[in-house]
């Protein structure tokens, strides 16, 4: 069998998706450490600076790639594994009535996918297209150099009730589409000690409540004035 047959194989597909969840997991843990240091109350240098280490640092722009590759690759996989999940849903006896049992969001992983491939979207357009793309208001940090203002674009951004509406509903979408997601990843590359699944358990479950709620309070935070 070629790599090819195993990758389009339905166990191939779910390992794609165990590899690139664990990626995406790493990405929030960086991106959410990111965000907190809008709570510095420094007028957002501490932020701005690190969002300009990000943007213009080599090693994390090479980084930036890899993410879109394997976030596209996620999206992918993603689709067709609910697809075929559809397909045997249609079919009376490929049916899995065990399943009834289990969580509603475990049986609603494309639709929690969605909408957070929606919600990406919104955020992309958001922050990182004009931080890339357009001329943004610069600043400069008192060292001479000149950096994006990106904390100021956020402020402008959230100062819309139904912008931070929207990315708190995202963020809902997050969390448990991370609480069935965390543990699934581990599972599907390899790890099955009973031991480690109930610590993996217990981080995935604290993971899927700490880091959305982090990344939801970031809009409420601009929109009802937290930060300064």
């Amino acid at each position: 069998m070629t790599w090819k047959q195993v990758f389009a194989s339905s166990v191939g597909r779910k390992i794609t998706m165990g590899l690139t969840g664990i990626f995406l997991i790493l990405f929030l843990i960086v991106h959410v450490g990111l965000n907190a240091c809008i709570w510095a109350m420094d007028h957002g240098a501490m932020f701005n600076r690190a969002a300009h280490f990000m943007g213009a640092t080599v090693v994390p722009r090479i980084l930036e790639v890899g993410l879109f590759v394997f976030l596209l690759l996620h999206i992918i996989q993603g689709l067709v594994l609910e697809a075929s999940n559809r397909s045997k849903r249609g079919t009376a006896y490929a049916v899995n009535y065990g399943n009834r049992g289990s969580r509603w969001y475990s049986r609603s992983m494309g639709l929690l996918g969605t909408i957070i491939l929606l919600f990406l979207c919104v955020h992309l357009v958001h922050f990182w297209i004009p931080s890339r793309f357009s001329e943004m208001q610069e600043i400069d940090l008192g060292n001479g150099i000149l950096v994006h203002n990106l904390y100021g674009l956020m402020q402008n951004v959230f100062t819309e009730g139904w912008v931070s509406i929207v990315y708190v509903l995202g963020c809902i979408s997050l969390a448990y589409h991370l609480a069935h997601g965390f543990l699934s990843a581990f599972k599907t590359v390899g790890v099955h000690n009973k031991r480690y699944i109930q610590l993996i358990n217990g981080l995935g479950l604290a993971f899927s409540i700490i880091v959305p709620l982090a990344f939801a309070m970031m809009p409420l935070s601009f929109y009802f004035h937290w930060v300064n």
